[in-house]
């Protein structure tokens, strides 16, 4: 039987199909979302455990990892936004949102659930979602480039101070159809034209980020830690055609 691993943002487009991915495949799962029904039917079909909770309220994480159990071999922290606007239109409380929701929310997570972490009787793994706008530079991406930067660095700093107990790693994805992206993919010749930036024609999809997670989850990326993966069609290394 395979571990137990926390996913937060769950009822998410990528928390949804790695959920279902990771059960199909044996793990048990303790599930976190904001919205309790919603979180309540997955972990329903999944005989998954569930906590509702919001990730911008700092005293959540405990409460997660106390529900979770003693014992994790994996932590998935697969929330973010997607907060568009030029620099002039962004507010203070735009930018501590995005990297409370982002960065901050990650590594209190991580924290919380160290002990449980550790505990495993093989090396844990951890993997957190960064984006190719913190490696390229978009217009209206300053408030989320930088929250998602900061993952990056979160990512390796982590993956430091954690080995060889516990391995670390990130996953930066392009634009990725999910419910999260609807204001952009909803509009067809939008959704054409951001396809298209992309060397391999297309938007990402749920799975592509889920496949990557469960197998930086398993026993097969052993040797891989702080690491940030970018899975985004060629996005960020190619020039569209």
């Amino acid at each position: 039987m395979a571990g137990k691993v926390l996913i937060y943002g769950a009822t998410g487009g990528v928390g949804t199909c790695l959920s279902r991915q990771l059960s199909a495949a044996g793990f048990a799962l303790h599930l976190v979302a904001r919205e309790a029904g919603r979180l309540q039917v997955l972990a329903t079909e999944l005989d998954a455990g569930w906590t509702a909770a919001d990730v911008l309220d700092p005293d959540s994480f405990a409460r997660v990892a106390d529900e979770a159990g003693p014992t994790l071999s994996g932590l998935v922290y697969a929330v973010g936004s997607i907060n568009l606007k030029p620099l002039a239109r962004i507010t203070p409380a735009d930018l501590e949102r995005d990297f409370r929701l982002n960065a901050a929310g990650a590594a209190l997570a991580v924290q919380a659930a160290m002990p449980a972490l550790r505990a495993s009787a093989e090396p844990a793994s951890i993997v957190l979602f960064s984006s190719v706008a913190a490696s390229l530079g978009f217009a209206l991406h300053t408030s989320i480039s930088m929250a998602k930067a900061a993952v990056g660095g979160l990512t390796r700093a982590l993956a430091a101070e954690l080995a060889p107990a516990i391995r670390v790693n990130a996953i930066a994805l392009s634009l990725t159809d999910t419910p999260l992206a609807q204001s952009i993919t909803g509009n067809p010749r939008l959704r054409e034209s951001v396809a298209a930036m992309h060397p391999l024609g297309r938007l990402g999809k749920p799975e592509d980020a889920a496949r990557l997670s469960g197998f930086l989850l398993s026993a097969d990326a052993d040797w891989i830690t702080g690491q940030v993966f970018a899975a985004d069609g060629g996005r960020s290394t190619l020039a569209s055609r």
